[in-house]
């Protein structure tokens, strides 16, 4: 088990850390399975909404910064006009 950050609660681990480094390791030893699937989730908003091209470097480095901020807080960019399905 790991205390996620991301969602503040014990959760079950990921098998390997999800991005190369540091970063995928810090990753790997503070965010659960569940919480990874949160930003994989707002990821694919982002990148469908803003039209993200992965091959662009400078794209691949502003997912960096929001997956950062997503994960362990920060004010990372909300999808507009997203509501969440309620529970």
């Amino acid at each position: 088990m790991v205390f996620c950050q991301k969602l503040q609660k014990e959760g079950p681990p990921m098998s390997f850390a999800p991005v190369p480094g540091e970063l995928g390791q810090r990753i790997l030893e503070n965010i659960s399975a569940e919480g990874w699937k949160l930003w994989m989730n707002h990821q694919t908003m982002l990148i469908n909404e803003k039209h993200l091209n992965l091959a662009d470097p400078e794209a691949r480095a502003y997912l960096t910064g929001e997956m950062e901020k997503f994960l362990f807080g920060g004010d990372y960019d909300k999808v507009e006009g997203y509501v969440p399905p309620s529970e």
